[in-house]
C-alpha cells in the first residue's frame, strides 16, 4: 500500500513538472513569433544569425522544417485541447507565408507596434545591419509573377496616374512642348515603372540607345531647341525613330519634350500631330554626327544652357511615381527598373522608416578601352584592374563621393536589390550631389542656375538636407558615365560664370532655402 502510494506520489511529481514544463515552452514560443505580415521581413547580419544567442531566442531563427515538426508533436500530445490545436495550426500556417514569401532563415520578424520596446531595439539592428551590408539575399519567388508583382506595388505605392497630354505650356521665361513627341507605351499605371528623366540638346543623343538597351523602360527627356536649333532637333528625334536597328525601342519608350527661351523661338513649330509626318532620310547621317559646338544657335548667340528647367521639364512629365532623374551620359546596370520595383513591392524594414527618402546610385567613370560593366561583378573587376574609377575624382571627389563606397565596392554583389546603407549629407558629404530615384514629391532644382555656372544641383541638395531626407543607398545598383575618363581643364570663361553663381546662391538663393525649407545643423551648399 505504501509502495502505491509512493509511486502516485511520484507519478504526480512527474506529471506537475512536465505541465510546467509544456507550460513555459508556450510562453518561450508565444514571446519569440508575433505574428506579422511578409512586408515586415527585414535582411539580418548573416554572423549575427549564427550566434547561439540568436538560435534560441525565438523559433523563427529554426528551419522551417524543424519548426513544424516541433508544432505537430505538441498538436498530438494535446488531443483534448482542440482550440490550442487550432491556434498552433494558425501559427504553422503563419510560419510556413513567412518562408514562402521572403526566402529561408536569412530573415527574421519585426515585432509589431504591439511590443514597442522590441520594435525599437530590432530597428537599430537592423539600421546597423544595413551599414555593414553582409546579407545574403534568395530571389522572392512570390514576385515572378507579373500580376502578383502589379498588385504588391498598387498596395505599397499609394498614387495617381497622370495625363499623357501634349501641351504647349509657358514655364518663366520659356515655352515647353510637353510630350511632343510621345513613346508608343501610351498611358502607363503610376505604379508599374520608374521614368528615367533627363536633358540635352540634339548633340548628346547619340547617348539615347546606348541608355535604352540597358534602361529597357520609360525615359522622358526635355531637349533645349532655341532658334534653328530646333529643326535639328526634329530631325534628330526623328532618325532615332525610324532609323537605327533599336528604332523600335526608341518609340516605344521615349517620350521628347522641346523647350527654347521666348526670345529665341523658331521660325517654325509644327504642331504634335503633323511633325512626325515627313520621315527621315536613313541614307544620310544624323544631325548629331559631325556637329561642332561652334555651330549650334546657342553657342552663336551666347546663350547659357538651361540645365535645371529640362530638369524639371522632364520630372514634371514623367507618367510614373518613381523618377530617375538623372544626365543622359549616365548608363545604369540592366535589370535595374524590374529589381527596384520588387524590392519596393517587399516593403521591408529599410523602406518603412518614416522619414523621406531617396535611393542614391553610385557613380563611375570607365576608361575608353574597356567595356561598360553590365553588373556590380564587372564592375569590381575592372576597379580592380584601374580601368574604372569613381565619377569626378580627378576634378570633385567630394561632390560624387557616396557614404561607405570602399565596403559598398567590397561586398558581393547579391541576386536582389537591397538597401546597402542609409546615409547624411552631413559632415564629409556635405557637398555630394547624389544622383537618385525618387519621386515627384522631391523638391525641384533651382531653375536660375545654369549648366555653365555650376553648382546646378548643390541648391537642391540643400533642400534634402533640411528636410530631413534620409539616402538609401543601393547595394547592386550603379552609374556609369560614357567611356572616358575626365581629368581637369582650365575653363576662364566658366571659372568667372562659376563665381557669379556662387555669389547668386550665397546672396539671394540660401538666404530664400532657409525660409523655405529651414535650417537643420549639418546642411549647408
Amino acid at each position: 500500500m505504501i509502495t502505491r502510494r509512493n509511486w502516485l506520489l511520484r507519478c504526480s511529481i512527474l506529471i506537475n513538472i512536465a505541465v510546467l514544463l509544456y507550460i513555459c515552452s508556450q510562453l518561450m514560443i508565444d514571446s519569440g513569433n508575433v505574428p506579422i505580415s511578409p512586408s515586415y521581413i527585414v535582411h539580418v547580419n548573416p554572423e549575427k544569425q549564427q550566434s547561439p544567442r540568436a538560435e534560441s531566442s525565438s523559433s523563427g531563427n529554426k528551419p522551417f522544417n524543424q519548426v513544424e515538426n516541433d508544432l505537430r508533436e505538441k498538436s498530438v500530445k494535446k488531443d483534448d485541447a482542440p482550440q490550442q490545436v487550432e491556434e498552433e495550426q494558425q501559427q504553422l500556417q503563419q510560419m510556413k507565408d513567412i518562408v514562402d514569401n521572403n526566402g529561408e532563415d536569412s530573415r527574421f520578424e519585426v515585432p509589431t507596434e504591439a511590443n514597442s520596446h522590441g520594435n525599437k531595439l530590432l530597428n537599430e539592428i537592423v539600421y546597423q545591419d544595413l551599414n555593414l551590408a553582409s546579407t545574403n539575399t534568395t530571389y522572392s519567388e512570390n514576385l515572378l509573377n507579373d500580376k502578383d508583382l502589379e498588385n504588391r506595388l498598387r498596395s505599397v505605392i499609394k498614387c495617381h496616374d497622370r495625363d499623357y497630354d501634349a501641351k504647349t505650356e509657358q514655364r518663366g521665361d520659356f515655352w515647353v512642348l510637353k510630350n511632343y513627341i510621345r513613346a508608343d507605351h501610351g498611358e502607363i499605371h503610376c505604379y508599374e515603372s520608374i521614368t528615367y528623366t533627363t536633358h540635352a540638346d540634339y548633340t548628346f543623343l547619340d547617348n539615347l540607345v546606348p541608355l535604352l538597351e540597358r534602361w529597357m523602360a520609360p525615359i522622358s527627356i526635355a531637349l533645349h531647341a532655341p532658334g534653328f536649333d530646333f529643326t535639328a532637333t526634329v530631325n534628330a528625334i526623328k532618325y532615332l525613330r525610324d532609323c537605327p536597328s533599336e528604332a523600335h525601342l526608341v518609340r516605344q519608350f521615349v517620350t521628347f519634350h522641346i523647350y527654347f527661351s521666348s526670345k529665341h523661338i523658331p521660325k517654325s513649330v509644327p504642331k504634335y500631330d503633323k511633325v512626325l509626318e515627313t520621315p527621315y532620310n536613313c541614307s544620310i547621317p544624323p544631325p548629331y554626327t559631325n556637329i561642332s559646338y561652334a555651330q549650334l544657335y546657342k553657342t552663336q548667340k551666347k546663350l547659357l544652357y538651361p540645365v535645371n528647367v529640362g530638369r524639371n521639364i522632364a520630372r514634371d512629365a514623367a507618367l510614373t511615381h518613381y523618377i530617375f532623374a538623372s544626365d543622359i551620359e549616365l548608363y545604369p546596370n540592366p535589370g535595374l527598373v524590374r529589381k527596384f520595383l520588387e524590392m519596393v513591392a517587399r516593403n521591408e524594414g529599410a523602406l518603412q522608416r518614416p522619414k523621406p527618402k531617396v535611393f542614391p546610385l553610385s557613380i563611375f567613370e570607365v576608361d575608353n578601352t574597356a567595356p561598360v560593366p553590365r553588373d556590380k561583378t564587372e564592375l569590381q573587376d575592372l576597379f580592380r584592374k584601374g580601368k574604372i574609377i569613381p565619377f569626378h575624382k580627378k576634378l570633385c571627389p567630394s561632390c560624387h563621393g557616396v557614404p561607405k563606397s570602399k565596403e559598398w565596392m567590397a561586398a558581393n554583389e547579391t541576386e536582389e536589390l537591397g538597401v546597402f546603407h542609409i546615409g547624411k549629407r552631413v559632415g564629409y558629404f556635405l557637398h555630394w550631389e547624389p544622383i537618385y530615384i525618387g519621386t515627384h514629391d522631391d523638391p525641384h532644382y533651382d531653375e536660375r542656375l545654369s549648366w555653365e555656372g555650376k553648382s546646378d544641383k548643390m541648391t537642391q541638395g540643400y533642400a534634402l538636407c533640411a528636410l530631413d531626407y534620409e539616402f538609401h543607398i543601393l547595394d547592386n545598383a550603379f552609374l556609369v558615365h560614357k567611356p572616358g575618363i575626365k581629368t581637369l581643364k582650365r575653363d576662364p570663361k566658366r571659372a568667372m560664370l562659376a563665381a557669379k553663381t556662387n555669389q547668386l546662391i550665397r546672396k539671394i538663393i540660401y538666404p530664400e532655402l532657409q525660409v523655405m525649407y529651414g535650417v537643420r545643423k549639418g546642411c549647408a551648399i
